[in-house]
């Protein structure tokens, strides 16, 4: 059995679409062998007493035996004649009626025949015949064969099914499209799941989930409280255990500069500034835990409309000491600005940690310029750096917590990218790397698209 096949075993909807199919096609063919047997008797017990009229007519209205000639014998082969008159001598009298007409009858049929309704077989064919005494003593026989009787009928019948077979496909459609806008609650609740951020753990709405689905959707909101409780304590246990960490490492810090004053020999200012340089990394680190374990809480700030502009001024300031250290070109190009709804501290950390990192893969005598666009409402903040940029193969890998690319000797933790991408996807912005220059694939262009419900404003 396939995969296919194993799905639709499994598939609830399948199985109940497979079980009213089946229910209602067999209550379908038992009404209609029913209605059709009924009504093919009733057609026939129709016919029986339209004999029984034609017989009454003849007795009330003496009517005349048929002539035998070859006219009439014609029109026993013609597929209109469907009932025959032929009369009969009184009981007892050998002699027909019909005698001084025609010397030969129109049907072959026995002396003595009962009264009333009655099939015969004459000259191999079968024949339903109603025998009535009239009035003045003749007897009258009115005959319809069997065969033109049954088609009469099965035709009649028939049409009792056009209902069946034209509806019940119909109704087959109709309950499928209902099976399917049953279980669209059920769909639509396992989409919503699957589109959601790994980070966000809110609680199912079950407004519109059918009762029996109710419990489940219980479960797994008891279970995604349980899960955001275990990653709560697991960002207090980082950020407490990082804060912590701070003040011995600054404490190592001043007494390491307090030591760099001190008359030193070359090997041991040798060790020292490797000491103080592994420091310096190590209070990076824990900077950018405290930020990731900030970037990570599913409650967001509360958010308020900032300038883009002004807060990528602050963080130039902050970081040009480290950019004159390289000789890098740092600067804002254009003096377009955007306002965006949402957390100063967010949108700090972002740009902080998007320059930064520029700043680190950026070589001496490098530029980066940041650039502040807005298209069709979005607010796009842009960097471009003169650095050797990011291949195709790692772009999906870089935004990892802790991964670094081979063969890169830049000093860093590889939390930048990850804290970026973690603000990004709360707050809802796109982030696409590429490069600058494109044919000579070097320098890294980062854009950050923002939605449009963070721009309630653009200035110009």
């Amino acid at each position: 059995m396939d995969g296919s096949q194993v799905q639709i075993g499994q598939s609830l909807q399948a199985r109940l679409a497979v079980w009213m199919t089946g229910v209602i096609s067999g209550f379908a063919l038992i009404a209609g062998l029913i209605s059709f047997g009924s009504s093919y008797q009733e057609a026939n017990d129709l016919q029986d007493d339209q004999l029984l009229q034609i017989a009454l007519l003849s007795s009330n209205h003496f009517l005349n035996p048929p002539t035998q000639d070859v006219d009439a014998k014609a029109n026993l082969n013609d597929p209109d004649s469907r009932v025959i008159l032929q009369f009969l001598p009184p009981a007892g009298n050998a002699k027909s009626v019909s005698d001084g007409v025609s010397s030969e009858p129109v049907l072959k049929l026995p002396n003595g025949l009962p009264e009333g309704i009655q099939t015969l077989t004459v000259n191999n064919e079968t024949w339903r015949i109603m025998v009535k005494t009239l009035d003045n003593g003749a007897r009258v026989v009115v005959g319809q064969k069997t065969a033109v009787r049954d088609e009469i009928a099965r035709d009649s019948a028939l049409r009792t099914l056009l209902p069946f077979i034209v509806l019940i496909p119909i109704l087959l459609l109709l309950v499928s499209a209902l099976i399917r806008r049953m279980f669209k609650p059920v769909k639509q609740l396992a989409l919503d799941l699957d589109q959601r951020d790994p980070q966000d753990l809110r609680e199912v709405a079950d407004d519109h989930v059918p009762s029996e689905i109710h419990p489940f959707v219980i479960a797994i909101n008891r279970l995604l409280s349980r899960v955001a409780q275990s990653m709560a304590v697991q960002r207090r246990f980082l950020a407490d255990a990082a804060h912590e960490l701070r003040s011995p490492l600054t404490a190592l810090s001043l007494q390491a500069e307090r030591l760099a004053s001190s008359d030193l020999s070359i090997q041991a200012r040798q060790r020292l500034d490797a000491l103080q340089s592994g420091l310096q990394r190590s209070r990076q680190l824990l900077d950018q835990l405290l930020a990731l374990a900030r970037a990570q809480e599913s409650v967001n700030d509360q958010a308020a409309t900032v300038s883009v502009r002004r807060i990528a001024h602050q963080v130039m300031e902050d970081l040009m000491p480290i950019a004159q250290a390289k000789n890098i070109d740092l600067g804002m190009v254009g003096e377009k600005d955007a306002e965006l709804r949402v957390s100063e501290i967010d949108l700090k950390t972002l740009i902080k940690n998007l320059l930064d990192n520029a700043i680190h893969y950026t070589p001496t005598d490098g530029k980066i310029d940041l650039h502040i666009k807005s298209f069709m409402s979005k607010t796009i903040l842009q960097i471009e750096d003169t650095g050797p940029g990011i291949p195709e193969e790692e772009r999906e890998r870089v935004f990892d917590p802790f991964y670094r690319i081979l063969g890169n000797d830049e000093v860093g933790s590889g939390l930048g990218l990850s804290i970026v991408k973690t603000i990004a996807d709360r707050i809802g912005a796109v982030i696409t790397l590429g490069y600058v220059r494109g044919e000579a694939k070097t320098g890294l262009s980062v854009s950050v698209e923002f939605p449009a419900q963070c721009s309630p404003t653009t200035a110009p």
